[in-house]
Order: structure tokens, then sequence, then C-alpha cells
């Protein structure tokens, strides 16, 4: 080989640069491996919790005044889905495409009555509400007293006066299985995180 061939020939890498060359691609190929099962982890954590969110744990935003004081409009609330409810409880159901929240006053088979100030009865005994801050009678359109149908639920807002809920036959009673859940937690705002009573 000739001294003009030699000169045209790049110089062979050394062994340490080889070992560098080496070390640098494992760190690539191990870099992109981990980064897709990273990615992979995150994609079925997230599948997992949408899933529970939707399934068992839906979390909603309160929108209105119909439940204040309990829950003021902005609050963030977890509700239980699957739980049985009772009377007191506060739940979520579906009605028109949107997402109500009240309170179950009665449940199947049970007497509703109001008198003029506002004052709930069920089966004939006057409820204890210390959520209620103000008794009002409300925009109510059904005849008193009312029976509470097989699988539904009478419900009404703790604002009595602002809410239109089971009092007005345009919402009527809930039907069991269009209730999301029941209430749990409030989680938002931070401030004011407690369990829904």
């Amino acid at each position: 080989m000739s001294e003009n061939e030699k000169q045209l020939l790049p110089d062979a890498p050394s062994l340490e640069q080889l070992e560098a060359e080496l070390k640098k691609e494992r760190y690539k190929s191990n870099f992109g491996r981990v980064l897709r099962s990273t990615i992979f982890s995150l994609l079925a954590v997230a599948a997992v919790a949408v899933l529970i969110a939707v399934l068992f744990l839906p979390v909603l935003q309160i929108t209105g005044v119909s439940m204040a004081d309990t829950l003021q409009d902005g609050d963030v609330v977890v509700a239980v889905n699957g739980v049985s409810y009772k009377t007191g409880d506060v739940v979520a159901f579906y009605y028109n495409n949107a997402i109500l929240v009240k309170r179950v006053i009665a449940v199947a088979g049970d007497w509703v009555d109001l008198d003029e100030d506002g004052t709930v009865y069920v089966n004939g005994q006057a409820l204890d509400e210390p959520y209620v801050s103000e008794k009002s009678l409300g925009n109510c359109n059904i005849d008193l007293p009312y029976q509470v149908p097989d699988g539904r639920c009478f419900v009404m807002g703790d604002h009595r006066a602002s809410s239109i809920d089971s009092r007005n036959t345009a919402v009527g009673c809930v039907s069991d299985d269009m209730v999301v859940g029941k209430i749990l937690f409030r989680v938002w705002p931070l401030s004011q995180m407690e369990l829904i009573k």
C-alpha cells in the first residue's frame, strides 16, 4: 500500500473509542426501553384510574346553589357508585343529560308531606334537618301528601327556596337506576375537604 493510500484511509478507532461508542449505544437502547416501559405503565395506570373514576368513584363538580350551605358552586366531590342510600344521604343522579345533586328525603313506600312554612314530614314525623338553614315550601306543584313509588326516591336540595327537586313534577322522584352514586366527600377546595353528611 502506497503512502497516498495510507493517508486516504481513516485511522482505526482505538479500543477505548470502541468501548465508549458501545457504551453510548447501550445507553440509548436502555433509555428507549425504559422510556417505552414508563409510558406503557403510565397509560395503564391512567386507564385503570379512569375506569375506577367512571365505574366506582365518579368525581363531580357542583354547579348552582341548590345544595347550599352543604355544597357550594364550584365544589368538587367524589361519589361512591353501587352503595345503598337512605334518608339524609346526598346523592347524584342523571336528569335531562345532566347530573344533579340532592338529598334523599324519602324512599319507596314512604309518605312525604310539607306544610306552608316548609317543614318536611315523612310518614307523619317531622324531619330533623340541621343541614337546612332556611325552610321553604319552594316550587311545589305535587299533590300532598305524596307516596314515593317503588324503585324511586324523593329528593330535595338543601337550599329549599331555589331548589327544583321532587317537589316539582318537572323533576319528580328519582328512579334508582338513575342514581350515579352517594356523595361521600368534598375534595375541593382543599381548605374545606371533608366527609359530606
